[in-house]
């Protein structure tokens, strides 16, 4: 608890950016889950409030799995070490589709706290904000297609397009932030983390290279799994998720 306190002051101005991000990301799946909510209501279905009481209590069970999920990441080796997979974004792909956009993106940011009071933060909330960033990628499309008409064919369409701006974002984005952050977070040169990637395949030659073929990959395999155990797992789950609590 002292690291991350230590952490947070060390690292203010980041920790203030960080939160106004997610703080975007929050607004952004509310408006849209609004959106989705008129449309509707107007067809005449009942919906239920963005943030009724049994939501929370949802949400905050899916917060305290998708934190365990994500202490829980790993090494593969199609990428250096320093990159983990973890199946974080399971549970908050789930609260997305049963329980709307807003909850999902929710769930992504409280397992984050959740890591952080059980682990701390190895760089300078530079991965947290990463992980936060790229999980809503893919939990925030589906949850939104999928809350506008609720059919397993747009739930499938949801997870498709997550995958793909996960894939999309994740990969650009490493090449223009996360790499040269972390090169200057721990005063190395960039070439030096391009030469971890020539370690593992010789094709990698540049920033470029380096993430179409270490980090797409990667998000390609974690948003391809998720997507799919989810789609296994999701209509056995949401009756219990609807009614769990009523009965």
């Amino acid at each position: 608890m002292n690291g991350l306190l230590d952490a947070v002051r060390s690292h203010a101005g980041f920790v203030l950016v960080c939160l106004v991000t997610v703080a975007a990301t929050i607004a952004l799946a509310w408006g849209f889950e609004k959106a989705a909510a008129r449309k509707r209501i107007a067809a005449g279905e009942k919906i239920e409030r963005i943030l009724s009481t049994r939501k929370i209590v949802m949400i905050g069970m899916f917060s305290a799995i998708s934190g365990i999920l994500y202490c829980l990441d790993f090494s593969i080796p199609i990428a250096p070490a320093f990159y983990k997979l973890d199946f974080s974004e399971l549970p908050a792909l789930i609260a997305g589709f049963s329980l709307g956009p807003a909850a999902g993106v929710l769930v992504e940011f409280i397992k984050v706290l959740i890591k952080l009071l059980l682990k701390s933060t190895s760089t300078a909330f530079v991965g947290d904000l990463a992980n936060y960033l790229i999980g809503c990628m893919l939990v925030l499309p589906a949850g939104i297609i999928y809350s506008f008409r609720k059919t397993r064919q747009r739930a499938i369409m949801g997870c498709a397009a997550g995958t793909i701006c996960m894939t999309v974002f994740g990969t650009t984005f490493n090449a223009l932030y996360l790499l040269p952050a972390f090169a200057s977070l721990y005063g190395m040169p960039l070439e030096i983390i391009i030469e971890m990637g020539t370690k593992i395949n010789p094709s990698v030659s540049g920033v470029w290279s380096f993430v179409l073929l270490m980090v797409a990959p990667l998000n390609l395999i974690k948003g391809t799994a998720v997507s799919v155990i989810t789609m296994l797992v999701y209509k056995k789950l949401s009756p219990i998720i609807k009614n769990g609590f009523s009965q």
